[in-house]
């Protein structure tokens, strides 16, 4: 009688709600991502916005595209407000979102791409925040099983960590208590190119941008360091330091291969022509800036006459 009296009152916690298999996002929305944290108000904190994409036919989430959507988490409310119905949220936290804002920029991604659906939301920081459930049940209304994918901008010790997650219903019995957030793997394969853009981002904040003619010094310092390592090591297995490796010799000789073959006059011409065609450009746009900014004073000058 005792055991079977402990059993009927024994609570038990479910999980309910589906999940995706895993995501797929593209360097692109990443990027975009940290333009539109570089770009945000002084006074927020972080940005949040709308994923786009497609599920492909094994249930991944493959996450294309994204833009920034304007919030809120002030008591000011003056936009949509969010109700605070889930237990894991501050009872002083409110959000709000310009849903108009929200819907127009959707229409003008799928006027370009019809096939690009929303599939998720972002959000800028190290993880799950309070608010974070407010908005994620708000993007539950447009989509179901929406993603929640998080991003760290601040590249803390040069790691950029990015996450995705799902909402999965946590109840006791038929009652729903709360939302529970689940992480869900992330697929974040790049190409050379753009993993080369990915490590640049995690390096650390410089004052200003390079100009073309600062990455060009910069850019012909890494070749001929790379020139020098390979000459050394060519020398060391001439000599019998080392022992030779054949997949490195096909690279080198493939390399090699590869160069035009230009003597250094008609070299130096080709880098002179370039460096001269940049230098027209420069000029060209510095005419164009000054013609519109003297239009701009005649025009002030003529209206207040």
């Amino acid at each position: 009688m005792t055991t079977a009296a402990s059993e009927q009152q024994r609570t038990v916690l479910q999980l309910s709600g589906s999940s995706p298999v895993s995501a797929k996002i593209h360097p692109l929305v990443i990027f975009n991502i940290c333009d539109c944290y570089v770009r945000r108000p002084d006074q927020a904190e972080r940005v949040i916005g709308t994923l786009l994409g497609s599920v492909l036919p094994d249930g991944t989430i493959d996450i294309r595209n994204s833009y920034a959507v304007p919030h809120n988490e002030s008591s000011d409310q003056t936009m949509l407000q969010l109700s605070m119905t889930s237990v894991l949220v501050a009872l002083d936290q409110t959000v709000a979102l310009d849903i108009d804002y929200h819907t127009n920029m959707l229409v003008s991604h799928q006027k370009v791409n019809p096939k690009e659906v929303i599939v998720g939301w972002y959000s800028t920081g190290r993880g799950v925040t309070g608010g974070s459930a407010l908005i994620h049940d708000f993007y539950a209304r447009e989509v179901q099983n929406p993603i929640h994918l998080t991003v760290d901008t601040g590249f803390g010790s040069g790691q950029g960590t990015i996450k995705a997650y799902v909402s999965v219903n946590l109840s006791l019995g038929d009652q729903q208590l709360a939302a529970q957030f689940q992480e869900i793997p992330l697929d974040r394969r790049m190409v050379e190119a753009e993993r080369v853009g990915f490590e640049i981002l995690k390096t650390s904040m410089v004052d200003k941008l390079p100009t073309d003619l600062e990455g060009m010094e910069v850019s012909m310092e890494r070749l001929l360091a790379l020139i020098d390592d390979v000459s050394k090591y060519v020398e060391d297995v001439v000599e019998g330091r080392i022992q030779p490796d054949n997949n490195i010799g096909r690279f080198i000789a493939d390399t090699v291969a590869s160069l035009p073959k230009l003597s250094p006059p008609a070299f130096d011409k080709l880098v002179n022509d370039g460096i001269q065609d940049h230098l027209l450009l420069l000029y060209l746009s510095s005419i164009t800036r000054t013609q519109l900014s003297l239009a701009e004073k005649l025009n002030t000058a003529a209206q207040i006459l």
